[in-house]
């Protein structure tokens, strides 16, 4: 298994685009987990809206609704992509303020690339443009690795298949979050590894199964 000239380290990220007003529904966490120093008022106010129970922490549903709020709707399947990609180490079914943050800022890079290369403004990329967009985020993928991604929204009519933002999500947590596993077992940066069947199976399925 290689990925040899398939990866490249990351570059500038565009910055975090400004999420949209919301109503100013406040209350403080105390002994609770808390935002990284910085972080957006809109952000905050996005998890604490959906934390009604004041626990710290929003669940996948809860978190949907969260990134509604500046964001369009994503499915669950890229919900609980983002919270395998963005997990808390003591509460993995579960986002925490941390996390939520780390995770919107990223959303905001991947939203800023694929307005980037949405060329005709539709709200929908081609292959082509995927293949572009996942470049510039450092991934250079193979043909037959983006037939993979692509065939999957492919509705058998013929026509050219195009993805929305919530698709482009989607693929870029599989190819990240795949590209970070595996690299884990290339140390070296050799561009191989050698991985046991188990650990193959350990590494692959959670992409497989999220639904």
């Amino acid at each position: 298994m290689s990925y040899s000239g398939y990866y490249n380290p990351s570059p500038s990220a565009p910055p975090l685009p400004e999420p949209q007003s919301q109503p100013n529904h406040t209350y403080s966490y105390q002994s609770m987990p808390s935002f990284p120093p910085g972080t957006h008022p809109e952000v905050i106010r996005s998890f604490q809206m959906v934390d009604l129970d004041r626990s710290g922490f929003i669940d996948a549903k809860e978190l949907q609704q969260a990134l509604n709020t500046g964001y369009q709707k994503f499915s669950l399947r890229t919900i609980r992509l983002l919270m395998l990609q963005f997990m808390n180490p003591n509460h993995p079914f579960r986002t925490g303020p941390k996390e939520f943050a780390e995770l919107w800022s990223c959303l905001g890079q991947w939203h800023a690339i694929f307005e980037r290369f949405d060329s005709d403004r539709s709200g929908k990329i081609d292959a082509t443009e995927l293949r572009d967009a996942l470049y510039s985020l450092g991934f250079a993928i193979p043909p037959s690795v983006l037939q993979l991604l692509i065939s999957k929204y492919d509705d058998q009519s013929g026509r050219r298949v195009e993805l929305s933002f919530d698709s482009f999500v989607e693929c870029g947590m599989i190819v990240m979050g795949l590209t970070e596993k595996f690299k884990e077992k290339d140390t070296g940066y050799t561009g191989s590894a050698t991985l046991s069947y188990e650990t193959f199976m350990t590494m692959v399925i959670p992409f497989l199964v999220v639904e």
